[in-house]
């Protein structure tokens, strides 16, 4: 229950914030809040905190407590708790209300998600096949970001920025986020393995 409820009180907060200080139009503002990955992961992880909590047996519940979609989220959020933790965090800094959402959103939840999965999760069966299926995800948002910001011009981070970094950067940058996606999918197989071996 903990979990969806700071779930959803983390994103909520950031949509009231970025709302409240916004600098284009309402539907461009939305927009854009939908365009960071650090939003859209933590919405996956609270709707599967939420799921497991209210409707467990429905379909989605279902599809989401299958252990390969349960680790894929315990990957994603993982992601967002690193990149922000060891790059962006270096690069923005934030007070007051902001600063106390972003640590939610960037080290609360994925902290809390982790353990629950280290607690709850870790010893259910995977196979390393499974990396393929959890980088669409990443592949599609990346693929739709660079789209939507030749037209808008806006790109949410700074390492996929193609107005300001150019192409060749970005591609470069891309190349270590995947990395880091794979070798995060890796570890968190390679526990699963471990587990079920001992």
């Amino acid at each position: 229950m903990s979990g969806s409820f700071i779930g959803w009180f983390a994103i909520t907060g950031q949509l009231y914030l970025i709302l409240h200080n916004r600098t284009e139009s309402v539907p461009e503002t939305l927009m854009r809040f939908f365009t960071f990955f650090t939003i859209l992961s933590n919405i996956i992880a609270a709707v599967y905190f939420t799921m497991l909590l209210i409707k467990p047996a429905s379909r989605l519940g279902k599809f989401l407590s299958k252990p390969a979609s349960e680790t894929a989220i315990a990957v994603y959020i993982t992601i967002v708790g690193l990149v922000y933790n060891l790059v962006l965090r270096f690069i923005w800094a934030p007070h007051g209300f902001q600063r106390f959402i972003d640590e939610m959103l960037h080290l609360i939840v994925p902290f809390i998600f982790i353990l629950y999965w280290s607690i709850f999760l870790a010893h259910k069966k995977l196979y390393w096949k499974n990396i393929f299926v959890w980088l669409l995800y990443p592949l599609v948002y990346i693929i739709t970001v660079l789209v939507r910001g030749i037209f808008s011009g806006y790109y949410p981070y700074p390492f996929i920025d193609v107005g300001k970094i150019g192409y060749s950067a970005v591609f470069i940058n891309s190349i270590y986020v995947s990395i880091a996606f794979i070798t995060v999918s890796l570890i968190f197989i390679g526990i699963t393995k471990w587990m079920n071996k001992s």
